[in-house]
């Protein structure tokens, strides 16, 4: 069950939808969605992004990969909005079944601003003394521009 050309996904409780109408307002496709999923079992949460990177594209949790597969067969090329959406496993699980099977863990939280290759800041650090200028260093110094 992938897209032409794409890579085979295991069967989980997650399906990624893609080619979806980009003009639709999100709340009014996860309602849509909702009601066109759920008929094929316990819908535990769709997630429908407007962003740059996420238009046109969702993810619906179910409760059992039963329902997932019932509705990924049933659902596959079905045209809403004037498209026919594109339906596969997702690569990984969702957040939401995570939770509900104990396995979630948080991501590390990060303070705004901070860069991912921040360094701490030795507090033992020598300064170095300046070396003196020498003579020498200014008459080599003259003899490359002659």
């Amino acid at each position: 069950m992938s897209f032409i050309g794409g890579p085979t996904i295991d069967p989980n409780q997650t399906i990624y939808l893609r080619n979806l109408n980009e003009k639709v307002k999100k709340d009014e496709l996860k309602r849509t969605l909702y009601c066109l999923f759920s008929a094929y079992g316990k819908v535990i949460s769709i997630i429908a992004t407007k962003t740059r990177g996420g238009r046109g594209q969702a993810f619906i949790a179910f409760s059992d990969i039963v329902s997932t597969t019932t509705a990924l067969r049933g659902l596959q090329g079905f045209t809403i909005y004037g498209k026919s959406m594109e339906i596969q496993y997702a690569r990984s699980k969702s957040h939401a079944i995570a939770k509900l099977d104990g396995s979630y863990r948080a991501p590390p939280l990060r303070k705004p601003g901070a860069d991912l290759f921040d360094q701490p800041v030795s507090t033992s650090a020598v300064k170095r003394e300046r070396e003196a200028d020498s003579d020498s260093d200014s008459d080599s110094d003259s003899a490359m521009y002659e």
